[in-house]
C-alpha cells in the first residue's frame, strides 16, 4: 500500500530497491555476460567465520563491479578485499546506507587497491563492510 511510504523503514526499502535497479541497469557488468564464464569470479566464497561473499562480475568491454556481502550484524572495519587490478574502485552501492534505514556504515565513496595480491587477485584494498548490507565497487579507468 502507497500508505505505508509515510513510515520511515518502508521509504527506504522503496529507495533502496530505486536505487539497486538503477545501479543494475547503468553497469552492464551486473548483466551482459550473465551467460557467459567470464562474467562472474568468486573472489572469496569461504569466509565462514565472517559470513562475507565477495564476487567480481565482468562486462564485455566496461569496468568490472565488485560484489561484498556481509550476511553477519557486525561491521568488518579493515577487511582485505581481493581486486583483480589497482586503482580507484567507487563504491556505487551500499545498502547500509543511512537512506534506507541503514547505520550509515561506508567507504565514504569508495577504495584505493593497491598492488598487494590478496584471494588469488594481482591487488587488493581494504573496505569496510558494512552489517547485514551489500556493498559494490565499480573499477575506474
Amino acid at each position: 500500500d502507497w500508505e505505508s511510504l509515510a513510515a520511515a523503514d518502508h521509504l527506504g526499502v522503496q529507495k533502496c530497491m530505486r536505487d539497486i535497479n538503477a545501479t543494475y541497469r547503468d553497469n552492464p557488468a551486473l548483466w551482459q555476460l550473465d551467460h557467459d564464464p567470464h562474467g562472474f569470479e568468486w573472489i572469496d566464497a569461504n569466509d565462514a567465520s565472517g559470513n562475507v561473499f565477495s564476487w567480481i562480475r565482468r562486462a564485455a568491454d566496461g569496468p568490472s563491479v565488485a560484489c561484498v556481502v556481509n550476511y553477519s550484524p557486525m561491521v568488518h572495519a579493515d577487511y582485505r578485499l581481493g581486486l583483480p587490478s589497482t586503482g580507484f574502485w567507487e563504491e556505487i552501492l551500499n545498502t547500509d546506507a543511512a537512506d534506507y534505514g541503514g547505520s550509515g556504515v561506508g567507504n565514504l565513496g569508495g577504495v584505493e587497491a593497491h598492488p598487494e595480491p590478496w584471494h588469488g587477485m594481482e591487488a587488493s584494498a581494504t573496505i569496510t563492510v558494512p552489517p547485514l548490507a551489500a556493498v559494490w565497487f565499480r573499477q575506474q579507468s
